[in-house]
């Protein structure tokens, strides 16, 4: 799936990301559990390197598969300057404060250190916070602030411009824009992105994009894909096409003459996949 997507607010953001840079402690990067490298920005490694530590958030795990984040959070534990942890928006704000702060102050320790022995008692860690768009940050910062802080919203590109937050004393966050790259050259990214709501709806092929979901499904979760839409075991050995052209009949997808409305049934597809009611599943 070739996929070019790159609104004018996100160059801006990719500008302020790399002014305000200088002002934080700390990166908090929020990924998609369902595809934990595919949404994550390389833009944002040529902006931060290693110049600041970072926090990789595994959002919306509540709708991933259980086995695989947990491999992913340990897949970035290990790295030099990283810490991860996974989140959903039904953590309480205690559990969440919590597990943040005992991060931060892990990767700030030796600033901290650093400060206190010139004679910096108070001190407050400050925290640029980014990701993808429709990856979840401001219903992170509104669980952490305890009210609507954020915006939120279920399409990407709510946010349009940065804004401090004063957590409390000892912590402050910068939310920011979700920002996305100019064009998606792995096809496997593009479709990831497109099929868990990353992109804007209007910009790729539904049609297409549910098969290749159908296709991935029928390979490595089958009895979701069964039992979610009523198939039998000779269907899960067909096409991905033959599959589609099933569930349409099975959910009543039809236009005049018995015909499949793959339009219909193909959004149908994504949706249900994106609220997990096929399953909590990952992509990769």
């Amino acid at each position: 799936m070739t996929i070019q997507w790159f609104p004018g607010h996100m160059a801006k953001t990719k500008r302020m990301i790399q002014e305000q840079l200088k002002l934080v402690d700390v990166v908090i990067e929020l990924v998609d559990a369902r595809m934990p490298i595919s949404s994550r920005n390389p833009l944002l490694d040529q902006l931060v390197g290693d110049k600041k530590p970072r926090i990789i958030i595994l959002n919306k795990e509540d709708l991933a598969d259980p086995q695989r984040t947990a491999y992913w959070v340990n897949q970035f534990n290990q790295q030099s300057g990283y810490r991860a942890f996974a989140f959903n928006a039904t953590i309480g704000k205690k559990q969440l404060i919590s597990r943040l702060k005992e991060a931060l102050l892990e990767l700030t320790k030796e600033k901290r250190e650093r400060m206190a022995q010139k004679g910096v008692r108070k001190q407050t860690i400050r925290c640029m916070i980014v990701g993808i768009p429709n990856v979840g940050k401001s219903t992170f910062i509104n669980i952490l602030v305890g009210k609507k802080a954020a915006q939120t919203g279920d399409k990407p590109g709510v946010t349009r411009g940065t804004q401090w937050i004063r957590l409390d004393e000892e912590l402050e966050l910068l939310d920011t824009p979700g920002i996305l790259w100019p064009k998606f050259e792995d096809e496997e990214v593009g479709f990831r992105l497109a099929v868990t709501g990353a992109i804007n709806d209007d910009v790729f092929d539904h049609d297409e994009a549910a098969l290749k979901l159908l296709t991935f499904l029928q390979k490595r979760y089958p009895h979701h894909l069964q039992e979610r839409f009523k198939l039998t075991e000779e269907d899960l050995a067909q096409e991905p096409l033959h599959i589609l052209e099933q569930i349409g009949r099975n959910r009543g997808c039809l236009l005049k003459g018995g015909r499949i409305d793959y339009g219909k049934v193909s959004k149908g597809i994504l949706i249900d996949f994106r609220q997990a009611k096929i399953g909590r599943i990952t992509l990769e």
